[in-house]
């Protein structure tokens, strides 16, 4: 909801001829009343939409002259002007329209004039000969036939039609190259198609035509129009569109014109299958479309051949004979063919159009078909199968509207298997008969939920079958599709189904219910599964069902809302949810917002009043979670009635909201925010206008509003006040140290206001305007945002304030104006790089407000020019954009002249991209096609271009040297000078520069004079050092040089394309208007040409990327041909130079070609899309030839180049779906080029082929390798890239033939890796049809002999590639064939690596086979236990007669996969006899195994650690499986205790993972409480093995356990297991926590915690035995929460904090001296000023607890809420306030809160020493806090310390305290003082980092003299205060004086 603009209509005003103007003249009357009075005013009115007025009028004028019965002569000169008239307008004119509505509704005897009128001015036109006229008269034709009955004019239309068509024609050829031109001509060829098509259609005689004599003109134009259509249809160089139309127009014609009209179908068919006998056709027909009878055919006329033919042949109302379902028959045969051969993507869309129009035409036919048809079309025909085979490969097509396409196929077919069924079956059997529905519905339910296509055929299902027989089947699907709506590409199919679903649901329940009993069954299907999410699930699927689903589920059933409500207020009194969960008070307002949103709710007085309290909004507004925040917010701001009065309560929640959210560090959130606030404005705009109405309107006796139930005015002046306290709230957050996100929100909310509450115009009433709450201090506020380092900040100032009216922006003092502009030019040449772009911002403003000092156009000696008062604001924005470009360029020049004798002065003082940035800044924001100045700007625009060369030249070297990165041409040594010369020298052929042919050594004077090496080599000093114009040193560094080359090199190249995209172009030389010319162009062209070509930093060719990509945009659409050919030049000469492989070229063949990619990327994506794209086809032609195998190895560099290019075009998005047909080439390439032995075409190769694969199965969206949602089914694969598999299957076939040969050698085919990885990203589907002649079966047994190979990893991605070539009901079969293959223990000879790679198979095969849907057949148990039987049979493998370690790791892994799967034996639960053979061979393997018998091995052994392993996880399984059977320990083959005793780290490893497991769920209380029968001595074992354990991640595991386990439980056992007190061992504990690495030192903090928290709530005795180590404890947290530490420490700090708060923070009696307890407060702060959500969030947690205490919880309104970090802040503050008072301790604690104010912790005085010492960095390297804002913390804690001093009953400092505590912050006001006055003027931009610092300690200053002066019992302004005003930072005060408000 918003504030919408009403579009203006454009109507171009009617005009008629002079002649007919002075006829109108003769004719009008005296009165003015008749026709041509009114006609006569109206043209000689310039406002088109006036026009129409009058034109309405002719109808009512003409009915009252009707009654006279007679045709006045007047009436009929007028109707002849009309026909003039409408005939000169154009076609997308509205007045075009309204005519002819008009005149259609004239009487019938004044219409037949108008007609005839009509039809000879036609005739006029008809007879032009102007070729570019014909496209309006073809127009007139096709709106005269769309609007009036023309009579019978056939012959002179269709005779002007194909004239105007063949001379179109011609011309187009004529202009081959020309794209502009051509695509004109193309369109009116389009068009006069579509015209042909239209009058054909719609003039009857025509049907008759075939009647009338070969001789006749109709019957001529008639044969040549259809050989012209039939040349169309066969000319690939025109437009597909144009090949299209003409496919229906040759149908049609054919029709027509054909004769008997029953032998129509034959014909077609036998013109489409290529077998027309020409002996028994009419020679006009072999005349006309000779080329579609005698010749091969294309794909693309075939198939427009067919849309025709579907198109323009009747197929209703059964006229169509046997011969007509045979033609239907044999179209979709070919439609299949054409499938499995088109592969251009447009070709490919029309296409699954055309089948889509095929399906139509079926059930047209279908309705009175004979019963061959129906057989031939039925659900089990394979014309069906085809289809849904169609259907299945393309409905995760790239394109969205071919897989749109799929859908109305899919539906269609099944409306074709409804038609075919015989009625009597169905009618009896129903569904369950209907085993072709039955197996569809079937095999859809047992697809993935990633596959789209699965959506919507189900949706068509239940549309087709209703919902009951789905739900029959799968109960649980509502929570399924729930359960894949966090994958955002999904949501929209999964609630567009599930809508479907529970409409379909509601309505079948409904119809069978005789009370409303059933919507409780609704209810718990749609409704129970909804709230569950909503409550538990994860942020994005709760944030997409929000979206998404819930709307739908309130539109279908508002009555739902109550239900929902009730159990959510109910669920949230006990969940109220945390950082990570909404918990059920955001499901509730999530449901609120989304109702009233929908308008489900009424009003906002019954939403608050009815369903949720007043306390559980404000909770919503403060929430942890993020989201529940949002949607309270969204519940107050969105309303479906965009003037629905805001009401009071509504706006205080938004000023509390506002207070505590404006610092959200989540871009998403801050969007949200200020998306719903501006809907609040918007309301509160438009229910102010109707405010302003009532109050207006209102009268005497009415008592009051009854909207607002007030006055209107006090409603209005509410919502002034609550503006204004908005603003005043926004401006306030912008204080000085702000965080980007508060700067952000606050700006784009006050952008909001503005723009939502413009300045009013005239009469308009406004309820508020920002520019009356703007004085000089706020303005002085937005202008510092300039300084920000973020650039979105300066921009929404900048807008903020050129949407201020310039009365608000003021300058007076020409001093200090002169300031800023100075600053402004520093600032463009500062070696920040931040810095320039605030320059631009600077400069920009001033310009704008023509606020630019007087002496700048002094010193340009330029005059003012005079111009009117309309142009003025236009032309003073240009004049001053002149005169900054000027002054910039001035200052530019004289710099490059600097650089060119020394590029190192340059990089170190006067960076020079910054005034190039600059000058790029102002150029974008000015108009520069209108103007005024043009021959002012000519000289400077050609300056500026001269000046663009000279810098580029300067910094190009670096750029373009083989290593720009290090390279720097000075040293401070002279062996340093000598390696660099040797370098220098090297770098060929580029670095010729003279600069670089001598390595240089700078001197350490004031000169820049760079001498010889040979000379200087005396003098040199320490270090290289710069002295700038303030003898300001700096050390250079190569950083500094890159980034001033790399930089100069970017600015340069956006200036040059923002001179082409902005400037007009010169048509001619002597153009007045043009401001570049066409050499300008081409020297622009050719300079990006040379730095793309030849640049090696990545940085610099990427931008000059940017720029080029501006130019060739402009030259695509110039009309000047020799430009517009200039891409194709550039590309045939740089391919030409990559052919060529000239060992001279200067092209770069390392760093991935650099530029080159980018060159030919530019120059092709630029290529008009709507074209036929044939400079992307030629060059894809070319570089797949380059990029094939090449017999010769000296020449592969333009392979290398071919390769490089390649990928770059791959990874092109904006080549979009024109780019796929080469995919399959590229790929080929690829692999091909991976056994080259050049290393470089290799490396390319990988590279293409990792592109490719991106391309073809989509970006990696998740951690998995082989994502499903990364892979494709291998017939999708298959049939969009069908070269691939002949070629796929050969290069597997080779691979298998070489992997492993008889005589043992190591044969390593070289792309067998990328074979595999191609074949492993491919998955079965249960809908693979057996239709496709591209089976998957011949690879098979090439893959397995895959597993043969010596290489390991090509073994197991062998084993990954076979699973998705074997069906899964396959599977078990092929694991027993593969076990079977396996060698018997008394076999003599069997390769180890044979019998891994057939192991890995069986693994993968028995992996997806338990992981697939198959699991739910009832078959699933029984197959598992024939393949367990299998494996009986070789248990050998996993024995010790297996000597090979691998291979029995992997066989054992194999069994694992088995116990997971396999009935497992319970107690009174006895499994199948096979599989209890099973179960205790398992034990028998773990029983011999090493893990009892002990290991001889050593970890030299290959396999170890893999073999460990496995074996312990198997051995965990049996141990778990055999405690859960209740067996006595003694049955088990081996203990947990046993596996921790292992001396082995994996074995102790893995058996602590699943017991840290088990402790946790039992901790948390979500499953079963661990291991029963071991958890009682666990805890001993625990403790000792603590002690002994020297394996870092095991000992991580051991603490972790401990933590999890009741203390209780261990600690009494510690004395007799360890011999170590609880004193001790807590020693012991903090000393891990101390000196070990962060995550056992986290581990062991949490630990210490713990366990001090248990003696703590314990006894007496206990709690004082560990009371000595508490101050050990408190400085471990404090030195865990520093900013610099890892996230894991300070997290595990705030959860010590967490567990010890009741205790130790919050206690009524404190345990600890209250400087600790007051540190370990100060730590719960400065974690709640953490840059890290998660530390924020866990330091909440702290808060919480200390809110929710019995002494405590009455300190805050908020106790036992989940609240937000930023609100936490205050709220920890008041709680130890309130803390200090309970205490009594308040004498002791305000001093040290008091030094927190000031920031004695900071070292202020330290900081600024550091700031006048430190040098200045290029880039600053120093840990910095984003999120956290001093002066936030400084105003709470202030405001509460003001608090508790008014409320304190006794004075609590006492004078000597009181005394030292003024007289430090004095020291520090004074301190300040001189600082201030230290600085330069506008130091806010000059020294923003300094002059932030001092503003920042100057409030903390203010704030404790303030609090000091309250406790002296003294007013605010007796206490002497350090103000701005003190210190020279006045100066920097450039606005109005303070008393001054502008409005």
């Amino acid at each position: 909801m918003g504030v919408k603009k009403k579009k203006e209509m454009q109507v171009t005003a009617l005009t008629i001829c002079h002649q007919d103007l002075e006829t109108l003249r003769f004719l009008a009357d005296v009165e003015g009343k008749n026709l041509a009075s009114l006609l006569l005013y109206c043209v000689q009115l310039t406002d088109g939409v006036s026009q129409i007025h009058y034109v309405k009028q002719i109808v009512p004028l003409l009915e009252k002259a009707d009654k006279n019965g007679a045709c006045d002569p007047i009436i009929r000169s007028c109707l002849d002007i009309l026909a003039g008239i409408y005939l000169s307008l154009s076609v997308k004119n509205p007045l075009k329209k309204v005519l002819a509505s008009s005149l259609n509704g004239l009487p019938e005897f004044f219409l037949t004039e108008a007609i005839q009128s009509f039809t000879s001015r036609l005739q006029e036109e008809l007879n032009t000969t102007d070729l570019y006229s014909y496209r309006k008269v073809i127009d007139n034709i096709s709106s005269c036939m769309e609007n009036f009955d023309l009579g019978k004019p056939a012959f002179l239309l269709l005779h002007f039609l194909q004239k105007s068509l063949i001379e179109i024609s011609e011309e187009n050829r004529k202009f081959a190259g020309n794209r502009i031109v051509q695509t004109q001509l193309m369109n009116d060829l389009l068009v006069g198609t579509r015209v042909s098509v239209m009058l054909v259609q719609k003039i009857q005689d025509i049907q008759r035509i075939h009647l009338k004599t070969s001789s006749s003109p109709t019957w001529q134009s008639m044969c040549g129009l259809l050989s012209i259509f039939t040349k169309f249809l066969s000319d690939d160089d025109l437009l597909q569109t144009i090949q299209s139309t003409s496919g229906l127009a040759v149908i049609l014609f054919i029709k027509a014109m054909f004769h008997p009209p029953e032998k129509i179908p034959d014909l077609i068919s036998s013109l489409l299958l290529r077998s027309v006998d020409c002996t028994s056709i009419p020679d006009w027909f072999l005349n006309c479309c000779r080329s579609l009878c005698c010749t091969d055919v294309s794909q693309s006329t075939l198939l427009f051949l067919c849309q025709g033919t579907l198109t323009m042949l009747d197929w209703q109302n059964g006229s169509m004979d046997l011969s007509g379902e045979a033609l239907l028959l044999n179209i979709v045969h070919i439609l299949f063919t054409l499938s499995s051969q088109i592969k251009e993507s447009t070709l490919e869309l029309f296409l699954s159009r055309i089948l889509a129009s095929w399906t139509n035409s079926a059930i047209h036919v279908l309705k009175s078909s004979s019963p061959s048809l129906k057989n031939s079309l039925n659900g089990k025909s394979s014309v069906v199968g085809r289809l849904l085979e169609y259907v299945y490969t393309h409905w995760e097509h790239p394109l969205d509207a071919l897989r749109h396409q799929t859908k109305i196929i899919f539906r269609n077919i099944l409306q074709m298997h409804q038609l075919t069924k015989e009625k009597s079956n169905s009618e009896v059997s129903g569904l369950a008969a209907d085993h072709f529905i039955c197996d569809l519905t079937e095999g859809l339910l047992r697809l993935e939920w990633h596959v789209k296509g699965k959506y919507t055929c189900l949706g068509c299902l239940v549309d087709y079958i209703g919902i009951g027989h789905i739900l029959a089947l799968a109960k649980t699907i509502p929570s399924q599709i729930l359960e894949v709506m966090g994958d955002q590409s999904l949501v929209p199919y999964a609630s567009d189904l599930l809508e479907t679903m529970f409409r379909s649901h509601k309505n079948h329940l409904k119809s069978q219910a005789l009370d409303s009993t059933w919507i409780d069954e609704w209810h718990e299907t749609w409704v129970s599964p909804l709230l569950f999410i909503l409550c538990e699930g994860n942020l994005d699927q709760k944030s997409y069902v929000i979206d998404y689903y819930l709307p739908k589920l309130l539109n279908c059933s508002p009555e739902s809302l109550s239900y929902m409500v009730k159990i959510l207020q109910t669920s949230a009194d006990a969940k109220t949810g945390s950082y990570n969960s909404r918990g059920a008070l955001g499901a509730l307002m999530a449901c609120l917002r989304t109702a009233r949103a929908h308008g489900h709710l009424q009003s906002a007085t019954d939403t608050w009043r009815n369903l949720v309290s007043s306390a559980r909004i404000k909770q919503g507004l403060i929430h942890q979670h993020c989201q529940v925040r949002i949607d309270t917010l969204g519940l107050l701001c969105e309303s479906n009635r965009s003037t629905e009065i805001v009401s009071t309560e509504e706006m205080q929640w938004i000023q509390f909201f506002i207070t505590y959210n404006l610092n959200s560090q989540s871009p998403g959130v801050r969007q949200q925010i200020c998306s719903l606030l501006k809907k609040l404005f918007c309301r509160i705009q438009e229910s102010s206008q109707v405010l302003y109405k009532q109050e207006q309107s209102r009268s005497k006796h009415e008592p009051e509003n009854e909207l607002t139930k007030q006055h209107p005015s006090v409603s209005l002046q509410q919502y002034k006040n609550f503006m204004s306290s908005i603003c005043s709230h926004l401006f306030e957050a912008l204080f000085p140290g702000s965080s980007y996100p508060t700067r952000f929100s606050a700006l784009t909310i006050l952008g909001s206001i503005a723009e939502v509450f413009p300045v009013t115009e005239g009469q308009v009433q406004a309820v508020y305007q920002l520019s009356h709450d703007i004085d000089v201090g706020r303005f002085q506020t937005l202008m510092e945002c300039f300084t920000s380092t973020f650039e979105e900040v300066k921009i929404l100032a900048f807008d903020l304030l050129m949407k201020l009216p310039k009365t608000v922006v003021q300058f007076q003092d020409s001093e200090k104006l002169q300031g800023l502009f100075q600053a402004a030019l520093e600032l463009s040449s500062s070696t920040k790089p931040y810095d320039c772009v605030t320059a631009s911002y600077l400069l920009n403003f001033l310009i704008w407000q023509d606020v630019l000092p007087s002496s700048l156009f002094d010193s340009l000696k330029t005059q003012q020019t005079a111009c009117e008062d309309g142009d003025k604001s236009a032309i003073v924005v240009e004049r001053n954009t002149l005169m900054v470009i000027k002054c910039l360029l001035e200052n530019l020049e004289e710099e490059v002249s600097q650089a060119e004798n020394s590029l190192l002065q340059a990089a170190a003082s006067f960076p020079l991209y910054g005034r190039v940035h600059c000058v790029t800044g102002a150029l974008q924001r000015l108009s520069l096609n209108n103007l005024q100045l043009v021959s002012e700007w000519r000289p400077v625009i050609e300056k500026l271009l001269l000046m663009s060369y000279r810098l580029s030249a300067v910094v190009s070297p670096v750029i373009q040297s083989s290593s720009p990165e290090g390279l720097i041409p000075m040293d401070t040594d002279s062996e340093s000078a000598s390696r660099l010369q040797t370098i220098l020298n090297e770098i060929q052929p580029r670095d010729t520069n003279d600069y670089f042919t001598q390595a240089k050594i700078l001197k350490e004077h004031d000169s820049f004079d760079l001498e010889d090496l040979n000379v200087s080599v005396q003098n040199i000093g320490a270090s290289a050092e710069v002295k700038g114009k303030e003898r300001k040193t700096c050390d250079v560094t190569a950083q500094m040089v890159l980034v001033c080359c790399w930089r100069s090199m970017k600015e340069v190249a956006l200036l040059l394309g923002t001179l082409c995209q902005l400037l007009p172009m010169q048509s001619v030389p002597e153009s007045s208007n043009g401001l570049l010319t066409e050499e300008q162009v081409k020297e622009i062209g050719d300079y990006f040409k040379q730095h793309l070509l030849q640049s090696r930093h990545r940085g610099a060719f990427e931008l000059a990327y940017t720029g080029f990509v501006k130019l060739t945009e402009i030259l695509n659409r110039c009309p000047n041909v020799s430009l517009q050919k200039l891409p194709e030049q550039w590309l045939w000469n740089v391919l030409e130079e990559i052919k060529c492989s000239d060992p001279s070229s200067k092209l770069c063949a390392t760093r991935r070609s650099a530029g080159i990619p980018f060159y030919i990327q530019a120059l092709l994506a630029s290529e008009p899309k709507k074209g036929k794209m044939d400079l992307l086809k030629i060059t894809m032609k070319e570089l797949i030839s380059l990029a094939g195998p090449t017999d010769d190895s000296q020449s592969t560099v333009p392979q290398v180049h071919a390769l490089n290019i390649l990928r770059a075009l791959f990874r092109d998005t904006r080549l979009g779906e024109n780019i796929i047909p080469y995919v399959a080439d590229g790929a080929k390439a690829a692999i091909l080029g991976f056994t080259s032995p050049v290393w470089a075409v290799r490396n390319s190769s990988t590279l293409l082929f990792s592109t490719l694969i991106t391309r073809i199965f989509g970006v990696k969206r998740g951690k998995d390798e082989l994502s499903k949602k990364n892979r494709m089914t291998g017939s999708e694969f298959f049939s969009r890239f069908p070269e691939l598999y002949p070629f796929l299957l050969q290069q597997l076939e080779a691979v298998a033939n070489t992997v492993d040969s008889d005589t043992g050698e190591l044969n390593r085919h070289p792309s067998m890796f990328l074979l595999l990885l191609v074949l492993g990203r491919l998955y079965p589907s249960p809908m693979d049809g057996t239709y496709s002649a591209l089976s998957m079966a011949p690879f098979i047994p090439f893959i397995m002999r895959c597993g043969r190979s010596p290489d390991y990893r090509s073994r197991e991605m062998a084993a990954r590639a076979l699973v998705p070539f074997v069906m899964v009901d396959e599977i078990p079969t092929t694991i027993r064939t593969l076990l079977a293959k396996l060698p018997n223990c008394t076999d003599q000879r069997f390769r180890q690596n044979h019998i891994h790679g057939t192991l890995l198979q069986v693994f993968h095969l028995l992996q997806a086979f338990t992981d697939s849907k198959y699991r739910l057949n009832t078959y699933f148990q029984q197959e598992l236990a024939d393949v367990a039987v299998c494996t009986r049979a070789k248990l050998w493998l996993a024995e010790r007669q297996n000597p090979c370690l691998v291979t029995r790791a992997v066989y054992i892994d194999i069994l694992f996969l088995l116990t997971r799967c396999l009935d497992k034996p319970t107690k009174g639960n006895q499994p199948a006899v096979e599989c209890l053979g099973f179960w205790e061979d398992v034990r028998r393997i773990i029983s011999g195994s090493e893990l009892i018998t002990g290991f001889t091995y050593t970890f030299t052994v290959p396999g170890l650690p893999q073999y460990l392993q496995s074996l312990t996880k198997l051995a965990i399984t049996t141990a778990a499986v055999a405690a859960q059977a209740g067996e006595q320990a003694g049955n088990i083959p081996i203990s947990f205790s046993q596996l921790l005793e292992s001396s082995f780290p994996e074995v102790r490893l893995l058996t602590l993972e699943a017991l840290l497991e088990r402790f946790s769920t039992a901790a948390l209380g979500l499953g079963e409480k661990g291991l029963p029968p071991l958890q009682r001595n666990m805890g001993e074992t625990f403790l000792m093995l603590a002690v002994k354990e020297n394996h870092p991640e095991c000992f991580c595991k051991i603490l972790k356990i401990l933590h999890c386990m009741d203390p209780s439980e261990w600690l009494s056992h510690m004395q007799r297991c360890i011999h170590l007190t609880p004193k001790e061992f807590l020693i012991w504990t903090m000393d891990i926590a101390s000196n070990e690495r962060s995550e056992v030192q986290s581990v062991a903090l949490r630990l210490a915690s713990r366990v001090i928290a248990h003696h703590l709530q314990m006894c007496e005795e206990t709690r004082d035995s560990v009371a000595p180590t508490l101050k050990q404890w408190v400085q471990l947290v404090v030195s865990s929460c520093g900013e610099h530490l890892p996230t894991e420490s300070r997290l595990a700090a705030a959860e010590a904090l967490t567990s010890t708060t009741p205790f130790l923070l919050t206690s009524p009696h404190p345990v600890l001296g209250l400087q600790d307890t007051l540190a370990l407060w100060r730590c719960v702060l400065t974690l709640l000023q953490s840059e890290e959500q998660a530390v924020r969030d866990a330091a909440t947690g702290t808060v919480v607890t200390a809110m929710s205490q019995e002494n405590t919880c009455r300190s805050t309104e908020f106790a036992f809420c989940q609240v937000d970090a930023s609100i936490a802040l205050t709220l920890a503050l008041a709680v130890l306030c309130d803390l200090l008072q309970q205490w009594d301790q308040l004498a002791l604690g305000l001093p040290v809160l008091l030094g927190w104010l000031l920031g004695e912790d900071d070292d202020f005085v330290v900081h600024l020493e550091n700031t006048h010492q430190v040098e200045d960095y290029l880039f600053e390297k120093a840990e910095i806090n984003f999120w956290a804002e001093t002066l936030i913390f400084v105003k709470y804690l202030h405001e509460h310390l003001l608090r508790l001093l008014s409320t304190s009953s006794r004075r609590p400092l006492s004078p000597e305290s009181l005394r030292h505590l003024r007289r430090t912050a004095s020291e520090q006001g004074h301190l300040l003082s001189q600082l201030f006055r230290e600085l330069p003027p506008a130091a806010e931009f000059l020294k923003t980092v300094e002059f932030t610092r001092l503003r920042i300690q100057e409030e903390r200053t203010l704030a404790c003299l303030q609090l000091l002066a309250f406790l002296e019992g003294k007013e605010r302004e007796d206490t002497p205060v350090l103000r701005a005003s003190d210190s020279p930072a006045e100066a920097n005060q450039f606005t109005l004086a303070k008393t001054e408000t502008a409005h």
